[in-house]
């Protein structure tokens, strides 16, 4: 099972950005997925999850209202949509699974985790 993560790089604040995340080895039409970032210095922080429904989204205050988390169940893959970003959004993002489970934001109830991707946000 993998969890391939791609679309960060650098951007001016105000731009956007869109990430996705491609699951290989099982079928995650079941799964609740999830983004989670890490800033340097800093600890690994909840961004979005969906359930495996896409009924049920939870965000981070910190990007609601800019930041939209969707999946397309067809092609194994999960989108983060970044929009308005802001300096503070530089981190390395990660997506990851809970098989079988709920969207949750909590990072240790996921199951698997992909390798992160960079995102740059220039001021």
């Amino acid at each position: 099972v993998q969890l391939q993560a791609s679309g960060g790089g650098l951007v001016q604040a105000g731009g956007s950005l869109r990430l996705s995340c491609e699951a290989s080895g099982r079928t995650f039409s079941r799964d609740a997925m999830g983004w989670f970032r890490q800033a340097p210095e800093k600890e690994r922080e909840f961004v979005a999850a969906i359930g495996w429904s896409d009924a049920i989204r939870y965000y981070a205050d910190s990007v609601k209202g800019r930041f939209t988390i969707s999946r397309d169940n067809a092609k194994n893959t999960v989108y983060l949509q970044m929009n308005i970003l802001k300096p503070e959004d530089t981190a390395i993002y990660y997506c990851a699974a809970r098989l079988n489970g709920f969207a949750t934001r909590v990072p240790s109830e996921y199951n698997y985790w992909g390798q992160g991707t960079l995102v740059t946000v220039s001021s």
